[in-house]
C-alpha cells in the first residue's frame, strides 16, 4: 500500500522538486489538474502512430510523427524580420532516424536563446522529436519540433523518460493537452507512475455490467488510454468510458422522468365545445400528420402523466394549428393553455394570428362572442401599466382561457388560476431556467409540448437521449413553394453584392417584397440575446476577424440602400430597440404591402408571415447558427410564390463557417441541419439549461457518433432500476449517479 489515491495531490506522483512543484502549479491553474484522479482522467487528446521513417513515400504533409533520431547538424542563423525590420534568430538542424534526413527550424527570440538551442542539439546527440511533417525547397521537414535529448545521467528526469519513451515507440504514442513548460512527456511520465502506485480506482461497472455489455475494467481501461499498443485497446478503452458516462446520465434521467411522472397531473380530456366549434369552421382539410400527431396529443392530455412532448417540422408545416388544438382542448377541460413566445414581434403575430383563425370564439365575455368562446390574452413587457394589471387579473381569475406573450410571463407576480398546458415556441431560444419558472406557476405540472423547425444540439441530444417525445410534421399544407438557397461568396466574387441588390430590386419590380437581415443594429451592437455563431481556433477560442472588418448593421444599412443600390423603392428598418408600437406598425405595415424592402434584424426570425415576400438576403450569414439560417429563410415563399434566399459572407471556402452555409444551401429538412450543427458545435449540456457550445459537458460521448451505445445504455439503466431501484448492490454506480444528480446539472427533468 502506498496510501497514494484518486484525491491525493498531484505532487504525490509529480515530485517535490523545485521544478515539480512549478510544474504542479500549472497543471493546477491552467489544466485544473489538482489531484491524482484529475490526472489520470486528463485523457490524450490525440494519439501519433509511431515508428521510424522507412516508408517516405507513404508519408503525407501535415502528418504528426514521433521519432527517435540522431542530430546530423546545427547552426544558428540570422535573418531580417520582415514584420518590423530587426535581426531575428533560428536554429536550422538536420535530424536523421533510419529514413531520409529530416530539416528542423526552431525560432527564438534571441541570440542567447538560440545559442542554447544549438547546444542542445550537438551534433552526434539522440532524441525524441515529434512535430509535424512538411516540405521545404522539396525536402522533409519537422515543423513546431518538440524535443527531449536523452542522456546518460541518471539524474536528468525529463532523459529518463524520454529513454523509457524511446524504448516503447512501437505503438500508439500519446499527446496531452499541455501548458507553459509543462510537455507532453511530463504528463506521460507521471501518468505511467500514477498508474503503478495507486491503491484502488473504484469501478462503477461491476463485473456483471461489464460481461453483459462487453466492457473492459477500470484499469485496463486507464492503461489502455493512455499508453494503447494498438487501435484496438484504445477503441475498448474508448467504448468503456463512453458506455460509463452513457449509463451514468440515463440512470439519472430514468430516476427523474419516474418521479416526474409520479407526481402526475390533472387529466385534459376536454369535451366543452369551444375545439369542435374552432373545427367545424376551418376552411381546409388538416394534412394526414397533423390529424395524426393532434390524436397522439390529445390522448396524452387525457392522461394523468404529464406530457413531454417535441413538435419537430418545418417551416410553415402547420405546428401553431396543431398546437391550438392542443391549447382548446386543455380550455374545454376549464383549464388555461400558454403560448411562450421568444420576441414580442413574434408574440403579436401569434396574438394576430390565433385572435384571426378562432374569429368570435376568441371573444369570450364580449358583446357579439360566441357561447363557447374564451379570451385569447397577449402579455409583453412593454405593455402600459393598466393594460397589463387588466391582463393579469383575466390570467389570474382564469377568464383568459389563451395566455401569449414573451419573458413576460416568467416573471413572478403572474399567476394562473389553472395552468393545464405550456407550448414552447421555437424553444431553441428559451433554456429549461426559463420554461421551469412558467411550469412552476401550476399547482399540478403542466403538460409540455415545445416546438422547432430545426432542432438545435441539445434537442437533438435530448432526443436521442429519450428525454422527449417526438412528433414530426413531415408534409407542407398546400400554398408552400420551394425555396432556393445560394451561398454569395464575397471573398471569391466581390462583385456579386452588386448583383444581390439588383436582383433584390428586380423581385420588387414584380410586386413581391424583400426581407435584409443584419447581424447587427448599430456599429457591433447586436439584437438582445443574439449570439455570433464564430468559428473556433485549436484552442477552442473564437478567430480574429480581419483588420478593419465590420458586420452589416440595421441602422447603417438601410438609408445606405435607401440613398444608393436600392433608390426609389420603400425601404424600412425593423429591429428590437425600436419601441413596441413602431416595431408593430412597421409589420403591419410591411404584412399591407406598403414597404417593399424590410431592413432587420433576426426579430423576424420566426412566426412573421408575409405571403407577398419572396426573397431574403442575409448579409453576414456566417454569424448565425444552422438553426437560425433555416428559421430565416422560412420567412419566405409562404404564399404560393417561389422563394429565393441569398447567404451574403465575406468567410472563405473550406471553413467550418462556409461548410454551415453550404449545408444550409443544399437541404431543407431539419433534422439533417441539426446534424450539421451538432457536429460542429458539439452537444450542449444533456442536464442543464444550456443549449449548445463547443465546450460540451459531455466529456466522452457525441451523440451522434454514439447514438447506438447511448441507446444500449438506455436499456441497461432501465434494467438495473427495475431489479434494483436504490441501485443498492451497484454502490459504486449509486455514488457516480448522486454526484451527478446532485451537481445541479439534472434539475430540467422536473423543470422541463
Amino acid at each position: 500500500m502506498t496510501g497514494i489515491n484518486l484525491d491525493s495531490s498531484i505532487l504525490s506522483v509529480l515530485g517535490s522538486s523545485r521544478a515539480d512543484d512549478k510544474k504542479a502549479k500549472a497543471l493546477q491553474e491552467n489544466l485544473g489538474v489538482r489531484t491524482v484522479g484529475d490526472l489520470l482522467w486528463h485523457f490524450p487528446r490525440t494519439y501519433l502512430e509511431t515508428g521510424e521513417l522507412t516508408e517516405m513515400g507513404s508519408l503525407e504533409e501535415g502528418q504528426p510523427v514521433i521519432v527517435v533520431a540522431d542530430v546530423l547538424s546545427s547552426e544558428v542563423a540570422r535573418y531580417r524580420d520582415r514584420r518590423n525590420g530587426r535581426t531575428a534568430y533560428r536554429v536550422d538542424a538536420v535530424i536523421r532516424a533510419s529514413g531520409p534526413p529530416l530539416r528542423l527550424t526552431l525560432f527564438a527570440k534571441n541570440q542567447k536563446v538560440a545559442e542554447w538551442h544549438v547546444a542542445r542539439l550537438e551534433p552526434g546527440t539522440k532524441g525524441v522529436f515529434t512535430g509535424k511533417l512538411g516540405t521545404f525547397n522539396g525536402k522533409w521537414q519537422l515543423a513546431h519540433p518538440q524535443m527531449v535529448k536523452l542522456s546518460d545521467d541518471p539524474t536528468d528526469t525529463a532523459a529518463e523518460s524520454a529513454r523509457a519513451m524511446a524504448e516503447q515507440v512501437k505503438g500508439l504514442f500519446p499527446i496531452y493537452r499541455t501548458t507553459g513548460k509543462v510537455e507532453t512527456w511530463d504528463i506521460q511520465r507521471v501518468v505511467a507512475f500514477a498508474l503503478t502506485v495507486v491503491d484502488e480506482v473504484p469501478d462503477p461497472l461491476d463485473e456483471a455490467l461489464r460481461e453483459r455489455y462487453g466492457i473492459v475494467d477500470i484499469h485496463t481501461a486507464l492503461r489502455w488510454m493512455h499508453a494503447p499498443d494498438d487501435h484496438r485497446q484504445l477503441g475498448a478503452a474508448h467504448k468503456r468510458f463512453r458506455f460509463e458516462e452513457a449509463l451514468v446520465t440515463q440512470v439519472v434521467m430514468a430516476r427523474r422522468r419516474v418521479a416526474h411522472r409520479s407526481r402526475g397531473t390533472v387529466a385534459r380530456e376536454g369535451g366543452g365545445g369551444l375545439q369542435a366549434a374552432f373545427e367545424a369552421r376551418l376552411p381546409f382539410t388538416l394534412t394526414d400528420g397533423q390529424v395524426e400527431i393532434g390524436e397522439v396529443l390529445s390522448a396524452e392530455l387525457a392522461s394523468t402523466v404529464p406530457m413531454n412532448r417535441l413538435l419537430q417540422g418545418e417551416v410553415g408545416s402547420g405546428k401553431t394549428l396543431v398546437a391550438l388544438r392542443a391549447m382548446l382542448q386543455v380550455v374545454d377541460s376549464g383549464g388555461q393553455a400558454v403560448l411562450l413566445a421568444p420576441t414580442e414581434v413574434l408574440a403579436q403575430q401569434h396574438h394576430r394570428s390565433i385572435t384571426a383563425m378562432l374569429g368570435d370564439l376568441a371573444a369570450g365575455g364580449m358583446l357579439g362572442g360566441a357561447e363557447e368562446a374564451t379570451v385569447v390574452e397577449l402579455l409583453t413587457g412593454s405593455m402600459g401599466k393598466a393594460a397589463r394589471r387588466e391582463a393579469l387579473l383575466r390570467m389570474a381569475s382564469g377568464e383568459a382561457g389563451i395566455v401569449i406573450g414573451t419573458h413576460a410571463l416568467l416573471e413572478e407576480n403572474v399567476t394562473f388560476n389553472d395552468l393545464g398546458l405550456v407550448v414552447v415556441d421555437e424553444q431553441h431560444r428559451f433554456g429549461v431556467e426559463q420554461r421551469a419558472a412558467l411550469a412552476a406557476k401550476s399547482q399540478a405540472p403542466p403538460h409540455v409540448l415545445v416546438m422547432t423547425a430545426t432542432p438545435i444540439p441539445r434537442t437533438v441530444a435530448m432526443t436521442v437521449f429519450g428525454d422527449l417525445e417526438v412528433s414530426t410534421l413531415r408534409e407542407l399544407p398546400a400554398g408552400r413553394a420551394p425555396i432556393q438557397t445560394n451561398v454569395v461568396a464575397l471573398r471569391e466574387h466581390p462583385a456579386w453584392l452588386s448583383r444581390v441588390w439588383e436582383r433584390v430590386r428586380e423581385e420588387v419590380d414584380k410586386g413581391h417584397q424583400v426581407y435584409v437581415v443584419c447581424p447587427r443594429i448599430t456599429g457591433d451592437d447586436p439584437e438582445d440575446g443574439q449570439v455570433d455563431q464564430r468559428d473556433l481556433d485549436a484552442n477552442g477560442d473564437p478567430v480574429a476577424d480581419p483588420k478593419g472588418a465590420s458586420l452589416a448593421a440595421v441602422e447603417e444599412l438601410a438609408p445606405m440602400l435607401a440613398e444608393g443600390p436600392l433608390s426609389g423603392l420603400r425601404v424600412e428598418q425593423l429591429h428590437g430597440r425600436l419601441p413596441a408600437e413602431e416595431k408593430d406598425g412597421t409589420m403591419r405595415a410591411f404584412a399591407a404591402g406598403e414597404i417593399d424592402v424590410l431592413v432587420s434584424t433576426t426579430v423576424i426570425e420566426v412566426g412573421v408571415d408575409v405571403a407577398n415576400a419572396t426573397t431574403m438576403v442575409l448579409l453576414d450569414a456566417d454569424r448565425f447558427g444552422v438553426s437560425q439560417l433555416h428559421q430565416l429563410r422560412g420567412r419566405v415563399g409562404r404564399g404560393g410564390l417561389p422563394g429565393l434566399c441569398l447567404l451574403v459572407t465575406n468567410s472563405p471556402a473550406g471553413t467550418p463557417a462556409r461548410e454551415r452555409l453550404d449545408a444550409v444551401a443544399a437541404s431543407n429538412d431539419g433534422f439533417a441541419l441539426a446534424e450539421v450543427d451538432l457536429r460542429q458545435r458539439h452537444e450542449g449540456d444533456v442536464l442543464g439549461a444550456g443549449q449548445s457550445g463547443w465546450r460540451s459537458s459531455l466529456q466522452h460521448l457525441r451523440v451522434l457518433r454514439d447514438a447506438t451505445l447511448i441507446s444500449t445504455a438506455r436499456e441497461a439503466a432501465e434494467h438495473l432500476l427495475a431489479n434494483d431501484p436504490m441501485l443498492a448492490r451497484h454502490p459504486e454506480l449509486a455514488a457516480r449517479v448522486d454526484e451527478l444528480d446532485d451537481a445541479g446539472h439534472s434539475d430540467f427533468m422536473e423543470r422541463s
